[in-house]
């Protein structure tokens, strides 16, 4: 475990940087910045993405160190899969059902401890993240730019998860049973979701 001044500096540094569009969103301004600012703070706003990415960023603690250190670019990947999708006009069926659903997953994941093979635990990702991808590319402000949109979603995905890893191991380093306990509750949140 990294020592707690370099855990703090981990945990804020990523914070600090998506709450720092928070100031500045206002509407049609993220189309003023290239799309930047828009696709920055966009997963702060749904709590259904916000709570997808960090169970994600939880459920990764647990796995093989090949797909721990895979998970953040997977999560990212299949962002920029789905919002290309979209982008292009590709529709998805069912995506706010299946965005709830990732959430209830992902959390049930993260409830159990549960370690997948590397194929099918990428693979989920992906495929969670592709559904979240898709709304995003689809609520894409008129006028901004699809690449600074992206990097700016890509950049928030990954704080998010890896913000969440980093907590995570703190609390896993005392023990598993409060990992348990957040996991359960956002697979309780996306149930809520899911029958909304």
């Amino acid at each position: 475990m990294p020592p707690l001044p370099y855990f703090r500096f981990w945990l804020v540094v990523p914070g600090l940087l998506l709450m720092s569009g928070l100031a500045m969103a206002h509407p049609g301004h993220g189309a003023e910045q290239g799309g930047f600012m828009a696709g920055l703070v966009h997963p702060l706003f749904g709590p259904d993405h916000l709570l997808a990415m960090a169970a994600i960023g939880l459920w990764s603690l647990g796995q093989s160190r090949r797909l721990r250190l895979a998970v953040p670019c997977l999560a990212v990947g299949g962002m920029i899969i789905g919002a290309g999708l979209a982008v292009v006009g590709v529709g998805l069926p069912g995506v706010e059902s299946a965005i709830a659903l990732s959430v209830l997953l992902a959390g049930v994941l993260v409830a159990t401890l549960a370690r997948l093979p590397g194929l099918l635990g990428g693979l989920l990702v992906v495929g969670f993240m592709l559904f979240h991808g898709h709304a995003h590319g689809t609520e894409m402000p008129h006028g901004a730019s699809l690449v600074t949109y992206l990097a700016g979603f890509s950049l928030a995905t990954l704080a998010i998860t890896l913000t969440a890893r980093l907590a995570g191991g703190w609390l896993q380093a005392r023990e598993s049973r409060p990992l348990r306990v957040v996991g359960a509750a956002i697979a309780a949140i996306g149930a809520f979701f899911a029958l909304s």
